[in-house]
């Protein structure tokens, strides 16, 4: 008797798994799903680019006219937070650059932002400005100190596309 309920328990077993996986085979079948899909949503920040230009004290910059292909990924403004930005994009190869502004005392906010670049001694210039260069192990920065504000485009990208950024930044 103990082995014929043996054999219906794992007879049970079998089938109860054989209703899972047909029931997870519909899901898959019928839920719409794209491994293509790029998994980095597009944010659109221009609301929170109003309400900073309004805010800060300082000429707030983000791009305009920037080439296909990039994409806005993050947006933050924070006035208990020495009247940050954060404005961060993916480039188009795939890189990662972000635009950050602060009254923040600007050697610790640098290295904070630009996850601890050292400043090379060297400038780039870069649409008619000139910009400090920094160099580290994460990121790359871009640095402009003016208005009583520091402003940063570093990131993982490219010298090219930290520089394509810098180019594009307008403060109205």
């Amino acid at each position: 008797m103990a082995s014929k309920r043996g054999k219906q328990t794992v007879r049970d077993m079998i089938l109860s798994l054989l209703a899972i996986a047909a029931v997870a085979g519909v899901v898959y079948i019928f839920i719409p799903h794209d491994d293509k899909a790029d998994p980095v949503k597009a944010v659109d920040y221009r609301v929170e680019l109003l309400t900073a230009r309004r805010a800060a004290p300082y000429p707030v910059a983000a791009p305009e006219g920037l080439p296909a292909g990039w994409k806005p990924t993050s947006v933050t403004y924070s006035r208990d937070k020495g009247n940050s930005w954060h404005l961060g994009f993916l480039a188009p190869d795939g890189g990662y650059v972000a635009v950050e502004q602060s009254t923040a005392p600007a050697k610790l906010y640098i290295g904070q932002v630009s996850q601890e670049a050292e400043n090379t001694g060297r400038t780039q210039e870069v649409a008619g400005r000139t910009w400090q260069r920094w160099e580290g192990s994460k990121y790359d920065a871009l640095v402009r100190e003016e208005k009583g504000a520091t402003t940063v485009v570093t990131g993982s990208a490219k010298a090219e596309r930290l520089a394509e950024m810098a180019a594009a930044l307008k403060t109205s």
